[in-house]
């Protein structure tokens, strides 16, 4: 399933609930745009819904991280998995957020050559560990997140991001997923 191929007629919004559509409506308010993957979840509102909760909680929900680490996040663990989809949409955000497009390029790229401080560089590094060889995971490697400043809540948190990113990129690489094409131009 490609981008622009879904099971629904989304482009007129026919067959949307209307709590979907009030929620597309909102996306295509505040973002300009509906983003891709809610289209492609869309087939089965109660996937959308779930899917939803889920990102809306991990990336906009209380948290010790800030909106900008969540994101940095996606975009170190969609790096290893090639989620085409995922590294342009948030690589996007990465660049908004910190307003700096090379920080976002370096992130999509390779985060450990970006000027990082020592608490999101063991956050990215526990993320990727966990990404790469979750059964490797030990205490030290929680340990050195407490060491750069994280609570239990927070690493909790890293975690999640992680796991969710991981099992977004594989449905996104399953079912051909591609980015909004206005991803590509923001906030560069």
């Amino acid at each position: 399933m490609s981008s622009k191929v879904t099971a629904l007629d989304l482009e007129s919004g026919e067959n949307l609930g209307d709590k979907t559509q009030a929620y597309f409506d909102l996306c295509e308010e505040k973002l300009g745009l509906v983003p891709n993957v809610l289209k492609a979840y869309a087939f089965d509102e109660v996937k959308l819904r779930a899917f939803t909760d889920m990102y809306n909680d991990l990336m906009l929900g209380e948290s010790g991280l800030s909106k900008l680490e969540r994101e940095m996040i996606a975009v170190a663990v969609s790096s290893v998995n090639h989620c085409f989809y995922c590294l342009t949409a948030h690589g996007a955000a990465v660049r908004e957020l910190s307003g700096d497009p090379a920080l976002g390029e370096l992130m999509v790229m390779n985060y450990r050559v970006a000027d990082l401080d020592e608490r999101r560089r063991a956050m990215l590094d526990f993320s990727v560990k966990l990404t790469e060889r979750p059964a490797e995971i030990l205490e030290s490697d929680r340990q050195a997140l407490r060491d750069a400043g994280f609570s239990d809540r927070d690493i909790w948190d890293i975690a999640s991001v992680a796991a969710f990113f991981n099992m977004s990129n594989r449905v996104a690489a399953a079912t051909d997923m591609r980015p909004n094409d206005e991803y590509h131009s923001r906030a560069r």
